[in-house]
């Protein structure tokens, strides 16, 4: 019954391909002035200013002043895009919208609501999610766990508060997979981190309902730096959706959050994420997950928008069994790069990984996939698979493969593909001679090929994916 009531939901969206749309939809920003803002640039008082109006402990301001350390003497990336435009002097690092956070929707400020209620972050939290959470600029303004998973001892909050309320586990584990120097971009984070998710799942309980998280980049010259930090406990369950949004401005924004998932002996994790941000942000992330024995981590990762992406979550598979998968998608229209892939570290016996990754460059957008898979020394048995396929839509679109594949165990198998292809004239004919229009024979050729990622969402979510899809292809055929 839930796949005939997917595949209606997914019928429907049919018709929103069939209709001229654009992103002004999506495109509009709300006038909303901080309460604290500590203006452009940044500088060691910044960052004590930023701990200050968090009321951290000296531990936690100590670990940001390292990070800020070790940041002043860190390098751009000297791969992938080009990122010297960027103008780390007109940035504002942390600008605070409200001086509460809410746990009753009703309670937002009018001005923040309306924003997420566009986003149907409210709609969506009602009919299908255990919790969700609402970051603007660089605070979460509000965040709610429903009262029956309360109950079972799961732990959903943002990152400051998890500071103040659970420092222990947050001692514990912040830091410990993703550390500032691990490179430019997490030693930035580290000095300058705001809001961003927490979550606990106790031993043995399943949470099946996902919980989300939704953040938003409301002004020109922006930098978003959440941080995100899961604990799946043995034999625990829990699954995870993260949307990401900004309207277009002159002046360029900055998304460089830090993620990190520790998921434990026989536990199981999903973290999917929906990026639609505008062609004036750099996403800019780092994504990390370790998976212990017989422990399964997903990733799910669709990439639309944004100026330049960088992206490359990994799992790092701890245990003897574990497994780590990723899928993703990536549709780089006129203007946009999208440098993403996966990394998939085997340093335990008998562990398997998965990498599928889609793209689809149109109108000169590029789409490289990097990815890094490994087989330590103790990796006998293990199994890794990666799949990448691209359809570029013309001539002034791009694609590339960048594979690192390293092996240091000769009892283990690696399977390695990749195919580029072209929108096919033959296709196009056929389906075009049979009365079908140009567009929509594009339409059902993208939607086919997307088809093994939308799959994979919730029902809501594959919807939402479709619409973004329609969105980024307008223009580009029919």
């Amino acid at each position: 019954m839930a796949e005939i009531e997917r595949a209606k939901a997914l019928a429907d969206t049919q018709a929103i391909l069939e209709t001229e749309v654009s992103h002004d939809a999506l495109n509009y920003a709300d006038d909303v002035d901080p309460v604290i803002s500590t203006g452009q640039g940044l500088n060691e008082s910044i960052v004590r200013q930023i701990s200050a109006a968090k009321n951290e402990p000296a531990w936690m301001l100590a670990l940001r002043l390292e990070a800020y350390n070790i940041y002043r003497q860190a390098t751009l990336p000297t791969y992938g895009p080009d990122l010297s435009k960027i103008d780390f002097d007109k940035i504002y690092y942390y600008n605070k919208p409200t001086a509460e956070r809410y746990r009753d929707w009703a309670d937002v400020p009018t001005t923040l609501k309306t924003t997420f209620e566009r986003l149907g972050v409210p709609e969506a939290e009602r009919r299908w999610l255990a919790g969700s959470s609402a970051q603007f600029e660089s605070e979460v303004v509000y965040h709610r766990l429903k009262k029956e998973f309360e109950q079972l001892g799961i732990i959903f909050t943002d990152m400051d508060t998890a500071v103040q309320e659970y420092p222990e586990l947050v001692r514990a584990y912040f830091g410990s997979l993703v550390g500032p120097n691990d490179n430019f971009f997490t030693a930035l984070n580290g000095a300058v981190w705001s809001g961003g998710t927490f979550i606990y799942v106790p031993k043995g309980v399943e949470v099946k309902v996902p919980i989300q998280s939704y953040f938003r980049i409301n002004r020109a010259n922006e930098g978003q730096f959440e941080r995100t930090l899961i604990i799946v406990e043995e034999g625990a369950h829990v699954e995870y959706v993260e949307g990401c949004s900004a309207p277009m401005y002159s002046g360029e924004a900055m998304h460089a959050a830090v993620v990190e998932v520790i998921v434990k002996a026989h536990a199981y994790a999903r973290y999917t994420t929906i990026q639609n941000w505008s062609k004036n942000v750099y996403s800019l992330e780092t994504k990390r997950a370790y998976a212990y024995e017989n422990a399964t981590m997903e990733w799910i990762d669709g990439n639309f928008g944004s100026k330049v992406t960088m992206k490359y979550p990994s799992v790092y598979l701890q245990g003897r069994g574990a497994r780590g998968t990723m899928l993703s998608i990536a549709v780089a229209g006129a203007g946009i790069q999208l440098d993403s892939g996966a990394r998939m570290i085997h340093n335990a016996p008998q562990t398997t990984s998965s990498i599928i990754s889609k793209s689809i460059a149109h109108n000169g957008g590029r789409t490289d996939y990097r990815g890094d898979v490994r087989f330590g020394k103790d990796a006998a048995g293990s199994f890794a698979h990666i799949e990448c396929d691209t359809i570029l839509m013309d001539d002034l679109s791009a694609a590339d493969t960048l594979p690192y594949n390293r092996i240091e165990n000769g009892l283990v198998t690696l399977e390695h593909e990749a195919k580029v292809s072209k929108l096919s004239e033959s296709q196009l004919q056929y389906c075009m001679s049979r009365g079908i229009s140009e567009r929509d024979t594009t339409a059902m050729i993208i939607m086919g090929f997307a088809e093994p990622f939308i799959k994979e969402l919730p029902m809501e979510y594959a919807v939402e994916l479709n619409r973004l899809m329609s969105f980024e292809m307008t223009g580009s055929v029919g």
